[in-house]
């Protein structure tokens, strides 16, 4: 089993761009959050946007990332660029936030100012959990956590290098689903667009480099995960358990079903 990083290490290690490797979850269970957590990911991302996750279950998930034999950090798709919700994901114990619907450098510095005490930005001083395990300074803080935008719109895609080169933030993340749309997909997966997606990926994986920044992209599978790392990306997310979930308990009915005959 991989040794586990503090959160002051993975930070430090995705800001210098080594590779990681990520689980997406989208299911509020923290007892398979725990198991997660024991297989030998760098980082467990859970997803306040689109996934099932109140505040109880974000922060016990978060809980269940940080038990013995854990080799991850718990990171957080945040609901929205919202002060608030940033906040509320920090002070359970996120290490890192991920940002949705990131359109320009202006919302990409409003995500990153969400995420810095004062002076540098706007979050509000009450780390409660967070404190037993990032900072609890100020400078400290700022030291282990991070703060990545999601490329995945239009604006987005126009607006990346300069999103890349917003002060303080720490990297950018590809959502494919929503950014193959944005380029003129008919639907999530649509491969008429395919070229304009890949070379959308590239335009987003130069900007991050010039920047400095880490460049990450969410993945249905470990393969995509390894070509996309492959081609550049500094981070992947494998995506996700419940999915992954129906598709193992299919594969053993197909199986079964088959056998029996």
């Amino acid at each position: 089993m991989a040794t586990g990083r503090t959160s002051a290490q993975f930070i430090a290690a995705l800001r210098n761009r080594e590779e990681l490797i990520g689980y997406w979850s989208l299911l509020d269970s923290p007892i398979a959050a725990e198991r997660l957590a024991r297989v030998g990911y760098d980082y467990l991302a859970f997803d306040a946007q689109h996934g099932l996750f109140g505040y109880q279950g974000m922060l016990n998930n978060l809980l269940a990332t940080d038990t013995k034999g854990s080799t991850a950090v718990g990171m957080v798709r945040v609901e929205a660029n919202d002060l608030t919700y940033i906040g509320k994901a920090l002070d359970a114990g996120a290490s890192a936030v991920i940002v949705p619907l990131i359109d320009n450098a202006q919302d990409a510095a409003d995500a990153v100012a969400a995420v810095r005490y004062p002076p540098l930005g706007r979050r509000s001083y009450g780390p409660m959990r967070a404190q037993l395990r990032v900072g609890p300074n100020p400078a400290d803080t700022h030291e282990q956590t991070a703060v990545l935008a999601m490329i995945e719109t239009a604006d987005g895609l126009a607006n990346v290098e300069e999103i890349c080169a917003t002060p303080g933030l720490d990297g950018v993340y590809v959502g494919p689903s929503d950014l193959r749309l944005a380029i003129g997909g008919a639907t999530s997966t649509d491969p008429a667009v395919q070229d304009e997606f890949e070379q959308a990926l590239i335009r987003v994986r130069k900007a991050a480099e010039a920047a400095g920044i880490a460049a990450g992209i969410h993945n249905a599978d470990g393969a995509s995960a390894a070509r996309r790392l492959a081609e550049g990306f500094t981070f992947a997310s494998v995506a996700a358990d419940v999915v992954h979930l129906q598709q193992i308990a299919t594969s053993h009915l197909e199986a079964a079903r088959g056998g029996a005959r």
